[in-house]
This record gives structure tokens, sequence and C-alpha cells, in this order.
């Protein structure tokens, strides 16, 4: 662990989060196809996030993977098992971060605002601070938007102890997701690597968290 790419990236957060810049943005040439470093990360969409820039990697090291909320879905599962077994990374690495939008609704909420109810619209409205525009339709897909589990709040909000509650049990969702599917490895010669962070859009720097522990609930 003492050598492991993930400490090597969380010490070049510490610098990305004093103001120096570790990403070389130019173009390194002809390169593998595999991952340099064998790392793959699984982070949020948010613009705010860089994962290049705050991990401090370079083209050709790593396997970037991002879905709103960085969350571990079917699909972002079926990119770490091809990252796996067919472009050989080993370590995982999963961020989370403070402000999500994915904290500001629920999966009802905002399929029921998409389908015309007047009171989610008027919810998402308030959540968003600008007019939320129904599409008065209903759909099968997407099947889930993943929001966080927990009490929704303003889009946006400030960091306190309840939305970090919220954003670690999403985080250890995550972890446990990986841990327990049958075709990524954990242990033998094959195995991977599973640790979990939670990015500071304000400071800058990744904050781990600790797996196993408490999970969710809906109150």
């Amino acid at each position: 662990m003492a050598d492991s790419v993930t400490n090597a990236c969380l010490a070049n957060n510490e610098r990305y989060a004093k103001g120096q810049a570790i990403h070389h943005p130019a173009h390194p040439g002809q390169q593998p196809i595999q991952p340099s470093r064998r790392l793959a990360v699984v982070a949020c969409m948010d613009a705010r996030l860089d994962v290049e820039d705050l991990l401090g990697l370079q083209t050709g090291e790593a396997h970037i993977i991002r879905n709103a909320g960085g969350v571990v879905n079917d699909d972002a599962i079926r990119c770490l098992i091809i990252s796996h077994h067919l472009l050989n990374t080993n370590e995982i690495i999963l961020i989370h971060h403070t402000r999500c939008g994915m904290l500001a609704f629920t999966d009802d909420l905002l399929k029921a605002g998409l389908e015309g109810d007047p009171a989610a619209e008027k919810l998402l409205g308030q959540a968003t601070g600008r007019p939320f525009m129904s599409c008065q339709a209903c759909s099968a897909t997407p099947s889930a938007f993943h929001a966080f589990r927990g009490q929704i709040e303003a889009l946006d909000a400030p960091r306190d102890d309840k939305n970090m509650e919220r954003l670690t049990w999403d985080v250890r969702r995550g972890i446990s997701s990986i841990l327990n599917h049958p075709w990524i490895p954990t242990t033998g010669p094959d195995a991977v690597s599973v640790r979990g962070f939670i990015y500071d859009v304000d400071s800058g720097k990744l904050e781990e968290v600790s797996h196993p522990g408490p999970m969710g609930s809906f109150a």
C-alpha cells in the first residue's frame, strides 16, 4: 500500500491544493492502449473537477470514468470490468465531492417533475434557482438517476456534517458494489484495490472515506 499509485495521487493532490500544476496538457505522442499507471478513476461529471489535475495524472496513465455523481452504476461496473480484465488496471479510485447536485433531489421528485407534477416542478425550481421546465411525458429510461440517500437540500449548498454524511454513504455504497461484484477480483494474484474519497471543491483537497461503515438511510 505504501507504494500504491493511489498514495502517489494523494501526494499530488496535496500539491494541487496548494496551487501547483502537475498535469501536463501537451500531447505526449504515441502511447500504448493500456493505462501506464494501471489506475481507473470513477468521478462525478461536475465542471469543478478536473480529475487529471487534482490527481496529478498525465495523459495515458489512467482510465477516467465520469457520470452524474460519480456513482457506481451498471455502466461504471461495465467500464471497470473492461478496464481491469482487458486493459490491465489494478487500482480503482472513487471520487465524490462537496456541493454535489445529486444532493438536491430524489429520483421520484425528478421523475415527477419531468412528467409534469406541479408540486415537483416547484420544488425543483426552488432547489436549482431556475424555472424547471417539465417535459410532460413519462419514460422507462433511465430507470434510475441514483440521487444520494437522505434529506434533500438546495443545489450547491455549502459543506456541513449532514451532506458530508450523505456523500460518505454513497462512496461506501460504491466501494461495496465493486468489492462484491463477481467479475472484479479482490483477492489472489489478479486482485484489484478500491479506495474512495470526497473532493472539497472549495479547498481542492481529497478526504478518504473509510470502509466498511454505514451506507445510508431514507429518513
